[in-house]
């Protein structure tokens, strides 16, 4: 996994993601889902890309049921862009990079 990302769990999400100075960008997801798997290299480029400007943080679903439920996930890979506590932008489903992108730079 690329150390650019971080693994955040319903104990660190709001040190790691509602606290940082830096937006977030949260991939809900499981192991189970495809697509989730299908967006994981993307996001680890992206994460390389905007190293300094944007963090992205993973968190699994079936072991963090309170985040997952305080915003309303009911479908994955969801992602969400998280500014100064907010959450900002919500994406659902497997995206292109050039789609991601467009989605982060709409919303950073």
């Amino acid at each position: 996994m690329n150390e650019q990302i971080i693994h955040v769990t319903d104990a660190t999400f709001e040190q790691e993601v509602l606290q940082s100075p830096l937006p977030v960008l949260v991939d809900y997801w499981a192991n189970w889902c495809g697509p989730c798997k299908m967006i994981a290299p993307i996001l680890a480029e992206i994460a390389l890309e905007y190293a300094g400007r944007l963090k992205i943080a993973k968190i699994d679903i079936d072991d963090n049921r309170v985040v997952t439920e305080r915003f309303n996930v009911r479908g994955i890979p969801t992602l969400i862009l998280f500014k100064e506590g907010e959450a900002e932008a919500i994406k659902v489903g497997a995206a292109s990079k050039s789609q991601l992108i467009a989605f982060i730079e709409n919303n950073l």
